[in-house]
């Protein structure tokens, strides 16, 4: 039998693990031999919620308005709880800008959509030497490792295409759901309880051979990836998945307003705030890092229409419905939440009335984790052009603040697979006005 490295173990062959089982596991009757309340498992459990805007966000519009200019567009600012303004179209989140701060000096110079996620996720550009991990795998390895009561993956994507975990291996991969919590691209296949034990058992003893006969790491990476997808079906922790038994006011906090455009896609259904609110149950449930995929933001025609009718009253009413939750159950102290894509768009509104890419002057959102809120961190000119505040942030800088928040040492070095030292973030620097 052989066994594929941990470079090559690709989600698909730990799915089909996870297929062979799920269909018969709930009729094996497990239950968790972890039985933490809610109040104990989130206590003191650091974590970080990504929202990931897959298009490239037109920050110029939503973040750092600049009324007057020629780049202005057609939205006004309006003012908010803390000491900046916002969008008007983001009225629910203005109400919770106390809690959140707005890096708007993101100068990061990659403008192609593969490029600019590889380097947000990973804080290194591409390399054709190394596959760099995903920051959520950084914390699934320093974080997620190290909590043993956790029986489901410490790195979860939600409605996106996911990212590499690099040399971390195949066991900080992200595991992949949809906004409804069904694991994608598994085939659940009809199996009968005596088959499957006996697979089980016979995949044990192949395995266990191979191990011992010292032929390399692949062999151990490969039985501990069968163990996860195992374990995982087992686990009565699946339930942060299933948002049924969510009471009707907590859904309809993530929902927008009756009447608001775009109200279909949300909790009710398949949307962002539905996926958010999974994230805050799963980080309750002890998971480190969830990232929630948001995408449609690739707006090169019609952008303040699409913004208007479409994408800014999804996220308005699922962005402040998260604050506004992980708040309500003291969560906010110990998440961090994260609001970026893979670049801004330009200041210039093209022939089309849309934006293109813009990777020198744009923003991004973070807070909670006990980071401060209510900031404008850095400014752009009035034309929105250029970044104007002496520093331009890089994603290394955001992942350091972020890995401050969680107690990850900021001088942890990993090691590639050719035994290149790889700095925790790049090397990047904690956000002082953020974190104090």
């Amino acid at each position: 039998m052989s066994f594929e490295t941990l470079d090559t173990l690709s989600r698909r062959h730990f799915l089909r693990h996870l297929a062979t089982s799920a269909a018969t596991i709930p009729a094996l009757q497990f239950i968790s031999h972890v039985k933490a309340n809610a109040a104990e498992l989130k206590k003191n459990q650091k974590a970080c919620i990504l929202m990931w805007m897959s298009g490239g966000p037109p920050t110029i519009d939503m973040w750092d308005l600049k009324p007057g200019s020629k780049n202005g567009g057609e939205f006004k600012p309006i003012s908010t709880k803390g000491d900046l303004q916002i969008s008007e179209h983001l009225p629910r989140t203005a109400q919770v800008m106390d809690s959140l701060s707005v890096v708007r000096a993101m100068g990061t110079r990659e403008a192609d959509h593969n490029r600019g996620r590889y380097y947000m996720h990973t804080s290194y550009v591409p390399n054709p030497t190394v596959v760099h991990p995903a920051f959520g795998s950084v914390v699934s390895y320093e974080i997620g490792s190290k909590r043993k009561d956790l029986e489901i993956p410490a790195f979860i994507s939600i409605g996106g295409g996911g990212s590499s975990p690099g040399f971390l291996g195949m066991s900080h991969a992200p595991f992949l759901v949809d906004g409804s919590g069904r694991i994608l691209n598994a085939d659940m296949g009809d199996v009968s309880l005596d088959r499957l034990q006996q697979r089980l058992s016979m995949l044990n003893i192949v395995e266990d051979s191979f191990i011992n006969s010292n032929r390399g790491d692949s062999g151990k990476a490969h039985k501990q990836v069968y163990e996860k997808a195992v374990n995982l079906m087992k686990s009565s922790q699946m339930e942060a998945f299933k948002l049924d038994k969510e009471p009707q006011n907590i859904i309809d906090l993530y929902s927008p307003q009756p009447g608001a455009a775009g109200r279909g896609m949300m909790a009710g259904g398949n949307g962002f705030g539905r996926s958010l609110l999974m994230a805050r149950r799963l980080v309750e449930t002890g998971v480190p890092f969830v990232e929630v995929d948001f995408g449609g933001w690739d707006l090169h025609n019609d952008v303040f229409r699409s913004l208007k009718d479409r994408m800014l009253p999804t996220l308005d009413a699922g962005m402040a419905g998260l604050v506004t939750d992980l708040k309500q159950r003291g969560m906010w102290d110990n998440t961090v939440v994260v609001w970026m894509g893979e670049f801004g768009r330009t200041p210039r509104i093209n022939q089309t009335v849309g934006r293109d890419h813009w990777a020198n002057s744009w923003s991004v959102v973070v807070g909670g984790g006990g980071l401060k809120g209510g900031l404008a961190v850095g400014e752009t000119d009035k034309d929105g052009l250029t970044v104007v505040s002496g520093k331009s942030y890089q994603p290394g800088d955001i992942w350091a603040t972020v890995s401050h928040a969680l107690g990850i040492p900021l001088d942890t070095v990993h090691t590639s697979k050719r035994g290149r030292p790889m700095k925790l973030a790049n090397g990047g620097t904690p956000i002082t006005e953020l974190i104090g």
